[in-house]
């Protein structure tokens, strides 16, 4: 029988949800459409807020937080339900997309949130063969909304918190926050780098 997993309704976590096989699964701009649309239409129910999100071709990540009476697992259930109904409809395929389900970890302190964004934010360079020569160049991140905060942004994503989270001698600004990204190389858990994936389409 699968354990319920209980989570803090205060913090942020890291979620990471895989292809099954680790199959490209969200391999074209259809696919990120839909992915990020289903994003969108869970939020208008069950509100979140995001520091960072980064849909890859086999898996994508997000460091969430629920709002108000909303719950991690509400909101990762609707989402990975809508899309896995929009992909088999679309490529008329039956059973399973997933791996298993998404794995979540909490991330509770300030340097926390600014490795794991930083992490999620450099998964387009870290692959073998890095997807894009700057990271401001990958359409399917968060990054490049904070490098050019002109973008419009999703109503989910807080463009606020992390610049305010830098230490010294960094200054509290997103272009800040993306010098740090682009400096500074992280690991996270469950979640080893260096794999081999075709790059989406742009």
């Amino acid at each position: 029988m699968t354990k319920k997993r209980t989570f803090n309704p205060n913090s942020y976590y890291h979620v990471i949800m895989r292809g099954n096989n680790r199959q490209s699964i969200f391999r074209t701009k259809e696919d990120m459409f839909e992915l990020r649309r289903a994003f969108l239409h869970v939020h208008q129910r069950h509100p979140f807020t995001m520091l960072a999100f980064c849909f890859m071709t086999n898996h994508y990540h997000v460091l969430i937080k629920p709002q108000a009476e909303s719950s991690l697992s509400k909101i990762m259930g609707l989402v990975n339900r809508r899309y896995s109904d929009s992909y088999a409809k679309r490529y008329n395929h039956i059973g399973q997309i997933y791996q298993k389900r998404y794995f979540a970890k909490e991330v509770d302190s300030r340097l926390g949130l600014l490795a794991v964004s930083s992490y999620i934010h450099r998964n387009p360079i870290e692959t073998k063969v890095p997807m894009v020569e700057h990271l401001r160049d990958y359409p399917y991140s968060s990054f490049p909304l904070y490098w050019d905060e002109v973008k419009p942004a999703p109503p989910f994503l807080d463009r606020e918190l992390l610049k305010n989270l830098l230490p010294p001698p960094f200054e509290k600004t997103n272009a800040a926050y993306c010098r740090y990204c682009l400096t500074y190389r992280q690991t996270a858990e469950e979640d080893p780098h260096e794999e081999e994936m075709e790059p989406p389409v742009m």
